[in-house]
């Protein structure tokens, strides 16, 4: 109040000028925006975060133009420059303290989500502040890259701009978390690129480069809907999760910041003992094993990563009795289970998410060893499967093994991080068989000059038979726990319980982090 008794002339200044930084004061550019079925950046923000908790910066930022704009239109025009971005809170109601986050959103009502001057100088700022402050973080993406009309600084190339190196080395340190709607080109790109996870709505294009760049380096004019469609980019490992629309997208985000916020409070799990039956006798006969890992995990809990890449390998993320796991499975459905480069980058990238975050995994183990073959061997084979044991040998955080059927060879070694010895505990469920390689093809190879003296062709395959049958008897998880090969046998209804029993004799994992390792981008 003034002395008077009115309000104070300053103090309704700063009312009135916040008041612009709003969405009811552009209600043009939000009535567009919500035409085109999309949300505003205000919006998606505000249905993160819980409610009050959001601490913007820069709000009063705008576009770098003053050499070719009125300030006044400015104001108006280009709110926070942009880039709308804060602290917050999200899930506070399950994690308390620990619901601290930071979340930034480009705003595509404001020169189409393109990056500003000072909306990078407030990425420097807000990246900083998230490495000291140590806060899980979201980002929604959306948006052309770099801004070429900006006036007010002499730049040449600006490619001493720090945000892409601040956020890269971010890695690691905090969990990553970005939203792509719409369109996300450019510099938008790599922020979601350079993310640990990525949330991408169906009807969304990714891509390094836009239409702009792409005519300019003579390569023809695409629309933009064709540079990176989500289809594309869910198919070759780039989108973590693929969701309806902003508001599912947004709900993915809030889930999987969830996982490295902490445990909670155990939840119901489906019937275990569905699990005695639901891997078939017939050793040859295909199943899915995305209801073995929901029907282990609590109800609900489960986000699977990266559904539509490498689906022979599935990742995921889920709570064990109120613990946030990551859970690596074969499917068997897909190359029979066994273990592509793709597979095997898939596998090694969860690893080290979890890894880096604390986060125990849970391998479930049905393969008959990697992919071989010339044309496998053309995709890099070596490298890519090496990969995958050299993130088992890194790993710090608790890893349990399950084998459900079969594990054969370096395959299955290196699904139990090495050996079978690796894991905290390796146990198999009465199905499971064990071997150096797969048996059929280990008898083959063993006799085969044997093989070769029959003559007659039937007879020869009968006797490969037998002595198949043979060796897989040989080859029971009963034997192989005989020899301690691996710790148990069990009954699959009581697989949840032993994990769970396991990772509490495990005590604490290491403080999400600690002895700074980058989480690898693909």
């Amino acid at each position: 109040m003034t002395d008077g008794g009115g309000e104070r002339k300053d103090l309704a200044e700063l009312l009135a000028r916040r008041a612009l930084a709003e969405d009811a004061a552009r209600p043009d550019a939000v009535e567009r925006r919500h035409a085109a079925g999309a949300r505003t950046a205000r919006e998606n923000i505000a249905d993160l975060v819980d409610p009050g908790s959001f601490v913007e910066y820069g709000r009063f930022a705008i576009a770098a133009q003053r050499g070719r704009r009125e300030v006044q239109d400015l104001i108006e025009r280009t709110p926070a420059d942009g880039l709308v971005a804060g602290t917050a809170r999200i899930n506070s109601d399950l994690f308390g303290e620990r619901a601290a986050c930071a979340v930034l959103s480009y705003d595509y009502t404001v020169l189409a989500g393109t990056q500003g001057a000072l909306g990078h100088k407030k990425k420097d700022r807000l990246f900083e502040l998230i490495e000291r402050m140590r806060l899980p973080t979201v980002f929604f993406a959306e948006g052309g890259g770099g801004r070429p009309g900006d006036t007010d600084y002499p730049v040449v190339s600006w490619l001493e701009t720090r945000a892409f190196a601040l956020w890269a080395g971010l890695s690691g340190v905090v969990p990553r978390v970005t939203v792509v709607a719409g369109r996300c080109f450019a510099g938008n790109a790599v922020i979601a690129g350079c993310s640990d996870l990525i949330v991408a709505t169906e009807g969304s294009s990714l891509g390094m480069g836009g239409p702009a760049m792409i005519a300019g380096g003579g390569l023809g004019e695409v629309h933009p809907d064709e540079v990176g469609p989500v289809a594309m980019q869910a198919a070759n490992g780039v989108v973590d999760v693929v969701a309806a629309d902003e508001a599912e997208a947004t709900a993915v985000a809030k889930r999987l910041v969830g996982y490295f916020q902490g445990a909670i409070a155990p939840a119901p799990a489906a019937d275990q003992e569905l699990l005695r039956e639901i891997v078939p006798e017939r050793a040859r006969r295909a199943y899915a094993v995305a209801p073995i890992v929901e029907t282990l995990a609590d109800e609900g809990s489960v986000t699977f990563l990266r559904e539509r890449f490498a689906p022979e390998m599935v990742t995921a993320l889920g709570r064990i009795e109120g613990r946030p796991v990551g859970i690596l499975a074969n499917d068997s459905r897909h190359t029979a289970g066994a273990i592509t480069s793709d597979g095997a980058d898939k596998a090694a990238r969860l690893i080290q998410l979890c890894d880096a975050f604390g986060l125990p995994v849970v391998s479930l183990v049905d393969t008959p060893g990697f992919m071989v073959g010339p044309d496998a061997e053309a995709t890099g084979l070596v490298r890519h499967a090496s990969r995958l044991l050299v993130a088992g040998g890194a790993l710090r955080v608790p890893l349990v093994a399950v084998i459900l059927r079969r594990g054969y060879g370096l395959g299955a070694q290196a699904m139990t991080g090495g050996s079978l010895h690796e894991p905290l505990l390796t146990v198999a469920w009465p199905s499971a068989h064990l071997g150096p390689m797969g048996l059929e093809g280990a008898v083959r190879l063993a006799l085969r000059k044997e093989l070769e003296a029959i003559a007659d062709e039937t007879e020869r395959e009968q006797r490969v038979r037998d002595l198949t049958a043979a060796a897989e008897d040989n080859a029971k998880a009963l034997n192989s726990a005989m020899l301690f090969e691996i710790d148990d046998v069990i009954d699959p209804a009581q697989t949840r319980s032993v994990i769970a029993a396991t990772l509490a004799a495990a005590g604490r994992d290491p403080e999400p982090g600690s002895g700074h390792r980058f989480v690898d981008t693909w």
